[in-house]
């Protein structure tokens, strides 16, 4: 059996669990704490977005890399 393809493909794959692992985690946590004290509703929203962002840039990393290597 030979198997053809690129290890590019299989890597992205992997590096998509650590994104979308932290995803979950983020949302959670925050629907958690706006649970909790729901005044402070608007400041975790805004800090949410902005780790989502920064969590997502390294999805869009990983999958740029495999295609650059």
């Amino acid at each position: 059996m030979e198997i053809t393809g690129d290890i590019a493909t299989i890597g992205y794959g992997l590096a998509t669990i650590g994104p979308g692992i932290g995803l979950g985690l983020l949302v959670a946590k925050t629907q958690e704490a706006t649970a909790r004290q729901p005044e402070v509703a608007g400041p975790l929203r805004v800090n949410m977005f902005i780790g989502a962002a920064l969590v997502e840039a390294l999805g869009l990393i990983g999958f740029a890399a495999g295609f650059v290597f």
